[in-house]
This record gives C-alpha cells, structure tokens and sequence, in this order.
C-alpha cells in the first residue's frame, strides 16, 4: 500500500515514480520486487487517468473511429490528437523492448537514478526559463508530437521521469504549463497499458514475487492517489512553475547520494 501510495503520487508529478519505487525499498531494506509488481501500481495509475479523464477519452475514441471510417483527420481537435498519442508512443514502446532487461538491472542503480533526478531536474528549470507558455494542445503538431515521444523514451532510465521528460519538453515547446502536463497525462495511458500487458503474463504465470492481495492494495492505493495528484497538479500549474519540483529533484539526487556512501556503497 505504501508504494501504491508512492507510485500513485510521483506518476504524476515531475519528480520520477520508478525513481521512488526503487529508492524506498533500498533505503528501508525491504525485499526486492520485480518490474511486473511495478507495472501493477503502473496500472493502478493507469485506471486514474481513464477515470479522471473520461471525457476527453470517450471523445478521443470516438473521433479515432470516425477517422478511420472517414479515411479524414478534418474535424475536431481530438480526431489528430488520438493519433499524436498513438505516434508519441512509439519511441517509448520501442525502447522498452530494447532495454528491457537493462531496467529489471543496470538501470536501477541508486547513482545512476540519483543522476537522472538532478540531470533532468536541470532540463525541467531551463525549460520553465526558456519556454513561452502560449500554446495549447491544439496547437501541437507531428514535429511536436515526435519530440515529446522521444522525451518519454529516456523515462526507460528511473529518475528521469517521464511526465518530467515530457512535460519539460512540452514546456520547451511554448506550452503552457498545464496544457502539457495534460497532454503528459493522456500520453501515459497507451504505454503503461501496452507494458502492463506484457507483464500480466508473468503474473499469471507466477513469476512475480508479490502475493495476489498485494498487488491488489498496491493497485487500489496508486488508483486512489492518482487521481488526487493529477488534480493537484493541473490547479498547481495554473498558478505556479515546476520549480518547487526541481529544488525537491536536487534535494532527493544528493540525498541518494549521501546515503549511498553511507551505506558502504
């Protein structure tokens, strides 16, 4: 439950949710879990965003079908926005299957996670500094789409972040604050629902190390508090930069690193 909790807050804010799931277990010397357990509470966020956005993806479906049928992207926003999505996805989806067995290992090194949150904690301020805030989503376009793609591939690594990633390249990309992070919310869903399948299998199959009940507070509890923290976060934005988030990125990164060294490494 505690990192259902975890999980279900820092999904949504810039500050790296793997990050979290990794670093906590490490610093209190509790057992190690498996990526499929992440990917539960991954889903448990995942049913907090079709929930709390279930207008905006009835519409989406909606006008993904009629372009399909129409063989036209002419109508409303949400007609090319369903595609933006399913074409941002790509690059994360490719580099999952790539690095897939460098994030069960390697990439859950707490130096490196360490380096990432100050690494991109850096990127995320001198996108608050240097972006415009005038566009919306309606303003986005493939070009716009792709670059946010490639920034939630590099969320492979625990520490970047990936609504951090895509947010900040929003940002870059004259965003107003809130309009990526929405557009950073409904992004998720694909590839935590395309990589929560991949793992279902193992958990049928008994690979993953979590009992049953588990999984399911694990999931009820990310539900619960993902919904909350997107909220939070799209009133926050309205009326503040990502700031509060990159002094907290620093503070955990050296943090980590403090604790590493003593910890013995």
């Amino acid at each position: 439950m505690i990192l259902g909790l975890i999980q279900g807050i820092t999904e949504f804010l810039p500050i790296s949710s793997s990050g979290h799931l990794i670093i906590i277990p490490w610093l209190f010397g509790w057992p190690k879990h498996t990526l499929s357990f992440d990917v539960m509470l991954h889903w448990g966020s995942l049913f907090a965003i079709l929930v709390y956005f279930r207008n905006d993806w009835s519409k989406l479906l909606k006008e993904g079908f009629w372009s399909l049928r129409e063989r036209s992207l002419k109508g409303p926003m949400e007609r090319k926005l369903i595609w933006f999505i399913i074409i941002a996805t790509i690059p994360a989806a490719i580099f999952g299957i790539i690095f897939e067995d460098k994030a069960e290992s390697i990439f859950r090194n707490p130096l490196l996670i360490a380096g990432a949150l100050g690494l991109f904690g850096i990127i995320i301020y001198f996108a608050e500094r240097l972006g415009k805030k005038k566009r919306t989503i309606q303003d986005l376009n493939i070009k716009d789409t792709i670059l946010i793609g490639l920034a939630q591939a590099l969320a492979i690594i625990p520490g970047v972040s990936r609504s951090g990633a895509t947010m900040g390249e929003g940002l870059f990309l004259n965003l107003k604050r809130d309009q990526a992070a929405r557009f950073s919310f409904l992004l998720s869903a694909p590839l935590i629902f395309g990589a929560g399948l991949v793992e279902l299998r193992k958990i049928l199959q008994g690979t993953c190390n979590a009992s049953p009940i588990s999984l399911i507070l694990g999931f009820i509890a990310s539900f619960i508090s993902g919904i909350i923290s997107i909220h939070f976060l799209l009133g926050f934005l309205k009326r503040n930069s990502f700031n509060i988030f990159v002094v907290y990125r620093l503070i955990f990164a050296l943090l980590i690193i403090g604790l590493f060294i003593l910890k013995g490494f």
